[in-house]
C-alpha cells in the first residue's frame, strides 16, 4: 500500500514539473514589448493607462469616441507591445483595451472581450487583432448577437467558413504587410469569401507582419522596408477613417 503511494507522490511530480517545464518553454518563446511600446503604455497629458487583471486600458482625455476598440495579442506576444497603435488611437480620441489572455494566446479564451465589456460597461464597440488574435476575435464576433457589436479590424490576420463574417451588418477592414512572411496565404485569400462585400482591403508597402507591435523581429518573418513606427502609423490612419465611417452611418 505504502509503495502505492510512492509511485502516486512520484507521478504527481512528474506531472508538475512536465506542467513547469511547459509553462517555461511557453515564455521563453514569447515575444515581450520593446522599450517603444513600454514607453507609450504609461498615462499622459492625452490619455491615461489603466492596468486591470483583464487588460491594459487607454482612456482619452478630451474629445472621446462613442466607440471602444477591443484588441487580441497575436500568438505568444505580450499585449503591451502594441501599446504603441493603442496609445495613437486613444490620442484620436478613441478607448483601446489591449485584452489579456492566458499565455498571451488568444486561443485560450476568445470571448474574453464579454467580461471586459461587462465590467467596464462599454456600449458601442469594435473587435479586432493581430495574426492568431484577429482569427480569434472574428470567431468571437460571429458568434456575436448584439448590436454593439460594429465592426471587426484583422491585422495581417483572417477568419473561415466556420466563423464567416459575411452574415452580419458590420463594417470589417484588413490590413496587411506587403513582406509579411508568416501569414498563411491561402488561408488569407480563402477568407476574403467570408467577409462583407463592404470589406475594405489595405497593404501597407514595406511592411511586414511583426511591424503591427513593438516585440522586434519575429522567427520565420521577412524583413521590412519601412520601420515598425511607419507601419503603425500608416495602421492608425486607416483605423481612424474607418472608425469614422462606421461613427457617420
Amino acid at each position: 500500500m505504502k509503495q502505492k503511494y510512492k509511485f502516486l507522490i512520484a507521478g504527481l511530480i512528474l506531472l508538475l514539473m512536465i506542467f513547469l517545464g511547459g509553462l517555461f518553454f511557453v515564455h521563453s518563446k514569447t515575444y515581450q514589448p520593446l522599450n517603444e511600446a513600454l514607453n507609450e503604455a504609461h498615462s499622459t497629458s492625452q490619455y491615461t493607462v489603466e492596468e486591470t487583471s483583464k487588460s491594459i486600458i487607454f482612456l482619452p482625455l478630451k474629445n472621446q469616441q462613442k466607440i471602444s476598440v477591443l484588441f487580441y495579442q497575436g500568438g505568444l506576444v505580450e499585449e503591451k507591445s502594441y501599446s504603441s497603435i493603442a496609445a495613437k488611437l486613444a490620442k484620436e480620441g478613441y478607448p483601446v483595451y489591449l485584452v489579456k489572455h492566458t499565455l498571451n494566446l488568444a486561443v485560450t479564451d476568445k470571448n474574453k472581450a464579454t467580461t471586459i465589456i461587462a465590467d467596464e460597461k462599454i456600449e458601442n464597440y469594435v473587435i479586432g487583432g493581430h495574426s492568431l488574435g484577429g482569427v480569434m476575435a472574428s470567431q468571437f464576433a460571429s458568434e456575436s448577437s448584439t448590436k454593439q457589436l460594429k465592426g471587426v479590424f484583422l491585422l495581417a490576420s483572417y477568419t473561415d467558413e466556420k466563423n464567416k463574417l459575411n452574415n452580419l451588418p458590420i463594417s470589417v477592414i484588413s490590413i496587411i504587410g506587403s513582406n509579411d512572411g508568416l501569414i498563411n496565404k491561402e488561408a488569407y485569400q480563402n477568407g476574403k469569401d467570408y467577409l462583407p462585400d463592404s470589406t475594405l482591403f489595405h497593404t501597407i508597402e514595406g511592411g511586414n507582419h511583426a511591424g503591427f507591435g513593438d516585440y522586434g523581429n519575429q522567427e520565420g518573418d521577412k524583413p521590412a522596408s519601412i520601420f515598425p513606427e511607419e507601419q503603425q502609423e500608416e495602421t492608425v490612419q486607416l483605423l481612424v477613417e474607418w472608425l469614422g465611417s462606421i461613427e457617420a452611418n
